[in-house]
């Protein structure tokens, strides 16, 4: 089995910063892209950064300048520091990876978070 395990949310000040963390287990052959949604009330779930095997990254405009993600591919890990935050960056974040299993070797699949909340105060 495979588990993303994401930690690091909470409540900060508008201009505050907050670093999320996303840790993958369990029968892992390889992971390709991993990155990180957030979905907010009443709002569709969007993609808010994505980082390749080999550390191509890529942004929303809305957060380009604020938010950085990196990963360590030795660790399984995926990080989204977040810095300068706004209100409207309120919302909950999962972390998604594609990754191949043990048991399916040659084929990607998506594995999500259980979700983090973040919530920006003004």
């Amino acid at each position: 089995q495979v588990q993303l395990v994401e930690s690091g949310g909470g409540l900060v000040q508008a201009g505050g910063s907050l670093k999320l963390s996303c840790t993958a287990s369990g029968s892992i052959v390889r992971i390709n892209n991993m990155g990180w949604y957030r979905q907010a009330p009443g709002k569709q779930r969007e993609l808010v950064a994505s980082v390749t095997r080999d550390g191509s990254t890529s942004y929303v405009d809305s957060v380009k300048g604020r938010f950085t993600i990196s990963r360590d591919n030795a660790k399984r890990t995926v990080l989204l520091e977040m810095n300068n935050l706004k209100p409207e960056d309120t919302a909950v974040y999962y972390c998604k990876s594609d990754l191949a299993t043990t048991a399916t070797p040659f084929r990607l699949l998506a594995f999500w978070g259980q979700g983090t909340q973040v919530t920006v105060s003004s």
